[in-house]
């Protein structure tokens, strides 16, 4: 942290988070067809974390790809539309989760999932280690969720603030006064995630 950072404030353990993501695996596996492989498709950056947990946790072979989209650019607000840079190997008759870190506006996630629907998988699924409905602008499934929170900014287990706190184990909330860090001009506020 730079001069003028606040600590951030546990919200969830990294103990209470590996429990939660071993109950979405295991979700993950009643939910699929035993005779499918599972497909996992991560967002980055923000998921790789919860992606890397997930699969650990299951007990059956699963194939990953990765999609690094974002409706957000380089700014704090979704713009409404989702940019690839990234796009997954086709998904077509397959059993496929998109697992990301969280779920805000829900622009992200309905842009990936109409673009995989496209591909006609045979069942596609969410998993999102973090929801926050209260944020919604539009309506997207989110099959397996792992906490629900309010509108508060947090970071860690992937999720960070001008690019740090990614490394935290746990998940924390930032203190709502406004942060100075090297990326960010003095007195900028965090954004909403």
């Amino acid at each position: 942290m730079s001069a003028g950072d606040t600590a951030p404030d546990l919200l969830f353990s990294a103990e209470q988070i590996r429990h939660r993501v071993r109950d979405i695996a295991a979700a993950i596996e009643n939910d699929a067809p035993p005779e499918m492989t599972l497909h996992l498709i991560g967002v980055l950056t923000g998921g790789f974390v919860f992606l890397a947990d997930l699969v650990r946790a299951l007990s059956r072979p699963a194939t990953i790809d990765f999609a690094r989209c974002s409706s957000y650019g380089n700014r704090t607000v979704s713009s409404g539309s989702v940019a690839w840079s990234l796009v997954p190997r086709d998904v077509r008759g397959r059993y496929v989760v998109v697992v990301d870190d969280i779920v805000d506006s829900g622009t992200t996630l309905l842009g990936i999932r109409t673009r995989l629907e496209g591909q006609h998988p045979a069942r596609l699924r969410a998993a999102c280690l973090l929801d926050k409905p209260s944020r919604r602008r539009c309506h997207v499934p989110v099959e397996f969720v792992g906490f629900s929170i309010e509108d508060i900014f947090v970071v860690g287990y992937g999720l960070d603030h001008a690019e740090q706190y990614r490394h935290l184990p746990y998940i924390a909330r930032l203190d709502q006064r406004p942060l100075t860090t090297a990326n960010s001009p003095a007195g900028a506020t965090k954004p909403r995630r």
